[in-house]
This record gives structure tokens, C-alpha cells and sequence, in this order.
């Protein structure tokens, strides 16, 4: 009789630890948003683009008084 006790009360615990877990994907996609690297770069290359533009025509861009180079 303790047996069957005993197996009926590890029964008992035994079933709350065998339940179903469910891994689902998830119904909006994940976004990651990397804007701030794509526009640092663009923004570099835009800055050297016009460095160089002023630089090959220096009379389009003549210099403002008072500040050097």
C-alpha cells in the first residue's frame, strides 16, 4: 500500500514537469535598425567628397576672413 502511494505521489509530481513547452515565432519580424552606421559612413565620405570639390576648385569656394586651413 506505501508503494502505491508513494508511486501515485511521484506520479503526481512527475506530471507538472512533463508538460508540453512551445516554441513559436513570433508574428511581427524583428527588426534591427543599423541607420546610425549607414549614415556615419556616408556622412564621412560626403566630407571628403567636399573636401576634395574645394580643394580642385578653390575659386568656387574662396575662404572666409579670418579662418585658415
Amino acid at each position: 500500500m506505501k508503494a502505491v502511494l508513494r508511486l501515485s505521489a511521484i506520479t503526481a509530481m512527475a506530471v507538472p514537469l512533463a508538460s508540453c513547452i512551445t516554441v513559436k515565432a513570433p508574428e511581427k519580424p524583428i527588426e534591427i535598425n543599423l541607420n546610425v552606421d549607414i549614415r556615419q559612413e556616408v556622412l564621412v565620405r560626403l566630407q571628403q567628397d567636399v573636401e576634395q570639390l574645394i580643394q580642385n576648385n578653390p575659386d568656387a569656394f574662396p575662404t572666409t576672413p579670418g579662418r585658415t586651413q
